[in-house]
């Protein structure tokens, strides 16, 4: 009877066992399921099929969502409450978000495919001991125009003030771009802050505005592809989809010089899904993903690995790849600090008139 017992007595454990490991992988399966990341990147700076793939690998939904300046996403993360748990801040933004102590530490180990970064693009100034953010992409700034609409060699940017051109020029709507333009052409430092230079930047916007068609976002790209205008000022990325779609553009780096720009995945302060954004920074370092991402975008990918993947004519392309000689003439943004504000009066000005 005993015996009976004991069998039934196990019985009934392993029935309890098993019922507790199934109800457990049904939580656990159910939990995985509802993890959410919230992504926050440029617009049209993603194939959105990598998303569904990392969904579909790990089980973690992406929320995505995009923004057209650096300053929109540094105020919604800076306000907090946005429950971003990976961001794509340009090079200056990053340095002044570290400060602010607005980005989480990494956590590297989750990010095994950080391997497969250049070792160029390792250690930049804005973050010198790669604590808080993997690069993602880099380019210049130059000059797209339309060869059967403008004659003479483009190879200043001087050609972005010529009358000539008046109501088919357009620019960013980004201040510290459009400001380092000026800054540019009269032999400045686009870091400068020197307030009597400034006030010379400030009389070129105001000289160039009556020629500017409009300020726009990426919406350049569709605006050059269907001939609305002959020049504009534009990223390498931009240049280089805009070129395969309409093959009258060409781009330009101009010989006075231009900025060189490298955007990376953070995660702000307070994520609620680190591991879970490291584990998706993972993901995008794989070479063959990101490999989609810079044939997506056009813009150049720190990634070795991937870059080896590429097309060879993507390789030699000066657009894709910048010459060193070009790299050596450009400048990098640096964070100004309190100085900013100056910078941010000059181009309310310039928006603020008609």
């Amino acid at each position: 009877m005993q015996k009976i017992i004991n069998i039934r007595n196990k019985a009934l454990s392993s029935i309890l066992v098993i019922a507790t490991l199934l109800t457990s992988g049904i939580l656990f399966t159910a939990c995985e399921a509802r993890v959410t990341i919230n992504v926050y990147n440029w617009g049209d700076y993603l194939d959105t099929d990598v998303l569904k793939a990392f969904t579909k690998e790990t089980g973690i939904r992406v929320r995505y969502s995009t923004y057209a300046r650096n300053e929109d996403m540094y105020e919604r993360i800076r306000r907090g409450g946005s429950g971003y748990d990976v961001v794509f801040p340009s090079d200056h933004m990053i340095s002044k978000m570290i400060e602010e102590d607005l980005l989480e530490k990494l956590n590297f180990s989750n990010i095994p495919n950080f391997s497969n970064i250049d070792e160029n693009f390792i250690g930049l100034m804005y973050d010198p001991l790669n604590e808080y953010s993997v690069p993602y992409m880099w380019g210049t700034m130059g000059i797209l125009y339309n060869t059967t609409m403008v004659d003479e060699v483009v190879d200043s940017w001087d050609i972005l003030w010529d009358e000539k051109y008046a109501n088919q020029i357009f620019m960013y709507e980004s201040m510290r771009d459009i400001i380092a333009v000026a800054q540019i052409r009269n032999g400045f430092s686009v870091n400068d802050r020197d307030l009597d230079n400034l006030h010379t930047v400030r009389a070129n916007l105001f000289e160039q505005k009556p020629l500017v068609q409009a300020y726009l976002d990426e919406s350049i790209k569709d605006k050059m592809i269907g001939r609305e205008g002959a020049l504009a000022m534009v990223y390498s990325g931009d240049a280089l989809y805009s070129m395969e779609e309409n093959d009258e553009l060409s781009y330009v780096v101009p010989k006075e010089g231009s900025i060189v720009w490298y955007d990376s995945m953070v995660i702000p302060k307070g994520s609620n899904n680190k591991t879970e954004a490291e584990m998706f920074i993972n993901f995008l370092c794989r070479p063959d993903i990101a490999l989609l991402n810079t044939e997506y975008v056009g813009y150049s990918t720190p990634n070795a690995e991937a870059f080896k993947l590429l097309p060879e004519d993507w390789q030699d392309d000066e657009t894709y790849w910048p010459s060193e000689e070009i790299v050596k003439r450009c400048e990098v943004l640096l964070d100004l600090g309190d100085f900013t504000k100056e910078y941010d009066r000059i181009w309310m000005e310039v928006l603020a008139t008609r």
